[in-house]
């Protein structure tokens, strides 16, 4: 995907940008002549604007109103044309385009006409979107090809740039969305998320190959000591999901493979982190960590694999028998609260909002926790024992 940056730098005849310098990283998904209203009916967001001074459609009053409702549609862009170059842009609409930061461009009559600058512009969208696929392909054949040799992990080296004698690691993001009742809408923003994440993970100082595969998004990273590219990833998702248009709709979670030196062993990273997908919304994430990794699963994953899961079943149950019983007979969500509160770090205030309860029955339903269990949930041995317990009976039927 390209920015209005990448617009810029074209270069096109008689297209200069005169206010919104700060906006020039906004995404670019296609070009779009301004006609009619409601824009909300035919503009998505990503959108380069056009617009066409004629004093009969548009004079620079009805330009500026445009503007305002543009950039609520989120649009990337703005390219404004005048019939015979007779006025130049006021200096309102430059000021207001900076206040907005949004890319305004202008157009000369006898320079580069919109049908140019659209076809430079789609032409520079399919560039980038047919690099993406031949990485992905790449990607693609070296987790899920038949036959991986060296002569093909050499190629894929010497084009990407990567040093396989190092450990790799294999990443799977995961995007959970809300829908609304505009589904078309809610679809549009979704590939403008995708887009987005595209653009940021390429962007990437570890360089990761990154492909789209079916709902879910892969990359390919070194796994390095220090974990940076891990760092990066959390920071690059979290600020993602926390832009206006996405915050409370979109949300990304990365789940990663355990690393290997040998590619041959690549599709096996990916599976493990695909096997995690099921239970990331279980494993204890007290941070609300956007990067998951199997190792997450701790002591968790030699339980599974000992052979004595009947045994640490049975023990679970018991341990668990009270409060399910309670639970069952009263409708009452004591076990949630359990893992709810140390998910949120022993805070009242947190658990009580993340359950939707006011901190009074909060407190009730702790009080009664102890007292069924005759114990206090400050001797954090035994409450670490029953949410280990909650845990692996969820793991285990998930």
């Amino acid at each position: 995907m390209i920015t209005c940056e990448d617009i810029l730098n074209l270069k096109l005849d008689g297209m200069k940008l005169i206010a919104g310098e700060k906006g020039l990283s906004r995404m670019v998904s296609w070009t779009y002549m301004v006609q009619t209203r409601p824009y909300a009916e035919h503009m998505n967001q990503g959108n380069f604007a056009l617009i066409v001074v004629d004093y009969v459609r548009f004079d620079f009053d009805e330009v500026a109103r445009t503007m305002e409702e543009l950039n609520e549609l989120e649009i990337s862009g703005l390219a404004v044309s005048v019939v015979d170059d007779k006025e130049a842009i006021p200096q309102t609409l430059i000021e207001r385009a900076d206040e907005l930061a949004l890319p305004l461009f202008y157009v000369r009559w006898k320079g580069a006409s919109f049908v140019d600058i659209a076809q430079s512009i789609g032409s520079l969208i399919a560039q980038t979107g047919f690099q993406n696929k031949k990485t992905g392909d790449y990607l693609y054949n070296l987790l899920f090809g038949y036959e991986i040799n060296d002569k093909y992990v050499e190629k894929i080296s010497g084009q990407f740039g990567l040093d396989f004698s190092k450990p790799y690691r294999v990443g799977v993001i995961v995007i959970d969305r809300k829908y609304g009742i505009n589904l078309e809408q809610d679809e549009h923003t979704y590939e403008y998320y995708a887009d987005c994440l595209n653009r940021e993970v390429n962007n990437m100082k570890g360089n990761p190959m990154f492909m789209r595969f079916l709902n879910k998004f892969v990359l390919l990273f070194e796994a390095r000591e220090n974990k940076e590219i891990e760092h990066e990833l959390e920071r690059l998702l979290r600020a993602l999901d926390a832009r206006p248009q996405f915050n409370g709709l979109i949300r990304s979670t990365c789940i990663l493979g355990a690393a290997y030196n040998d590619p041959r062993k690549f599709k096996q990273s990916y599976q493990e982190a695909k096997n995690l997908i099921s239970k990331k919304e279980i494993l204890p994430n007290p941070k609300q960590k956007k990067v998951l990794s199997v190792s997450s699963m701790g002591i968790y994953k030699y339980m599974f694999n000992s052979g004595n899961q009947a045994e640490i079943l049975s023990y679970c149950n018991e341990k668990l028998r009270t409060l399910e019983e309670y639970d069952h007979a009263n409708g009452t969500f004591l076990q949630d609260t359990l893992l709810s509160y140390y998910m949120n770090g022993f805070s009242v205030g947190k658990t009580a909002e993340a359950l939707y309860i006011h901190r009074n029955s909060l407190q009730y339903r702790i009080n009664k926790i102890e007292e069924l269990l005759g114990m206090e949930l400050d001797d954090y041995m035994e409450y670490l024992n029953l949410i280990n317990c909650i845990l692996i009976k969820r793991l285990m039927f998930s």
